[in-house]
C-alpha cells in the first residue's frame, strides 16, 4: 500500500513538472502545480518533526532526508514504528 501511495506522489510531482513545462492545458495545469507545490511545502514542514527518526534509516542520511521531502510521512512513519518496536 505504501508503494502505491509513493508512486502516486511521484506521479503528482511529474504532472506538476509537466504543467510547469506547459505540457498540460489550462486549469488542469494550475491545479497540478498548486497541489504539487503544496505537497512539497507540507513535507518540508514535516521534516523537523521527523528529524531524529530519519537518522534511524539504514542507508545514507541524505537519502532518508530526500525520501522524507518526496514522500513525507509515507517514509517517516514506518521508521518511527520500527524505532518504537521492541527489539528481539
Amino acid at each position: 500500500m505504501l508503494t502505491i501511495l509513493k508512486l502516486g506522489c511521484l506521479a503528482l510531482y511529474a504532472l506538476g513538472l509537466a504543467a510547469l513545462a506547459g505540457w498540460l492545458p489550462g486549469a488542469a495545469a494550475l491545479a497540478f502545480e498548486v497541489v504539487a507545490a503544496a505537497f512539497i511545502v507540507i513535507h518540508v514542514l514535516e521534516l523537523p518533526f521527523f528529524w531524529t527518526v530519519l537518522r534511524t534509516y539504514r542507508g545514507p542520511f541524505a537519502a532518508s532526508v530526500l525520501q522524507a521531502l518526496l514522500f513525507g510521512a509515507l517514509h517517516s512513519l514506518p521508521l518511527l514504528r520500527a524505532a518504537r518496536a521492541p527489539q528481539a
